[in-house]
């Protein structure tokens, strides 16, 4: 995410306005508003994802209004899917109101008045948008028309795959390569879609490619929350999915992957991960690999050297994550000898 704005670098009467100027550009015109303009904070981060983007914000409480002249001046023809990390969000457009909440999420359109009202929870509220042009969409105009302005849950179901994707880009803080961002931009894309299709009832409208797309990605998050699963294997996937074994590989070989071997190298990151953890210093190396699924401590072994080069014994202590032991020495006079801690 490429950091736009943030108010501890303004001086605190210059805040509003910058903050002002920036979201009529970097999001849609509207009417802001706030009780304190004095007292204002807030901070912006993007990534541009081909045509689509997305925003992380932080900000005090505020109310932003777009009006139906704003929309004949200036129309970016988008749907804005915001998703609620912190506080609270009222929105009210095309009849409706909705009160979105922590993980809370909910659709707008550039193209219809609103009226919202953000407020801050302990100084603060966040929230994650992701800012699609309709025109890619696969789902009908009418059809998302019905779900403007609607809660809808962000911790269940594809709501979830798609809230997990946008707070991943919001956190991530590695710089992102402008052939990476076209593959996000469509996986965004085929997310959006399939969840406003989802909640439509319309998956029919869904092209078979971005339906394809939307299930790879939840059979990878599937296998990612079960890792730790000794039993997890090409059956109890495609089960969890309802979905053949053969088109399990099927959709793991369309990334040039195999469905073994993609699993197999999560359970090494992990591993990894936890070795290279100083708060995991002094677990043992079994455990951390029974913790990943791996029951057999010579073929982790031997899977491990494989794949980084070195024994997880030498990566742990090359990374520095080994706590070593201390000798405690008694007080002068005690008769007890030196023991090993």
């Amino acid at each position: 995410m490429r950091a736009l704005f943030d108010t501890d670098r303004l001086a605190p009467d210059e805040r509003w306005d910058a903050w002002y100027e920036l979201t009529r550009g970097v999001v849609m015109p509207t009417v802001l508003s706030c009780d304190r303009e004095d007292e204002f904070r807030a901070s912006a981060h993007a990534v541009a994802l081909g045509p689509a983007h997305v925003t992380a914000m932080t900000y005090t409480s505020q109310r932003s209004v777009r009006t139906p002249a704003m929309i004949r001046r200036s129309d970016p023809e988008l749907y804005v899917v915001a998703l609620m990390r912190r506080g609270r969000h009222d929105m009210a457009q095309a009849g409706r109101e909705a009160r979105l909440r922590v993980h809370d999420m909910a659709v707008q359109s550039s193209s219809r008045p609103f009226d919202t009202r953000v407020t801050a929870h302990r100084g603060l509220a966040a929230t994650v948008a992701a800012h699609v042009p309709r025109a890619l969409l696969p789902v009908p105009e009418h059809t998302v028309e019905r779900l403007l302005a609607q809660r809808l849950p962000g911790h269940e179901g594809i709501g979830a795959l798609l809230a997990r994707f946008l707070v991943g880009l919001a956190t991530d803080p590695r710089p992102c390569r402008p052939s990476d961002a076209e593959r996000l931009g469509t996986v965004l894309v085929d997310l959006v879609g399939a969840w406003l299709a989802h909640h439509a009832e319309a998956e029919a409208a869904v092209a078979p490619e971005s339906r394809q797309r939307v299930l790879f990605l939840r059979v990878q998050a599937f296998i990612r929350r079960h890792l730790g699963d000794p039993e997890l294997s090409a059956g109890t996937i495609a089960a969890a999915h309802h979905i053949s074994v053969r088109y399990l590989h099927r959709l793991f070989q369309q990334h040039q992957l195999t469905v073994h071997g993609w699993m197999r190298r999560q359970r090494l990151e992990g591993c990894r991960r936890d070795l290279a953890d100083p708060v995991l210093g002094a677990a043992p190396v079994n455990e951390i690999a029974r913790r990943w699924g791996f029951t057999d401590a010579s073929v982790f072994s031997r899977a491990f050297r494989a794949a980084y080069g070195v024994s997880p014994t030498g990566y742990r202590r090359s990374a520095g994550s080994v706590r070593e032991p201390q000798i405690s020495v008694p007080p002068s006079g005690s008769s007890r000898s030196s023991s090993v801690t």
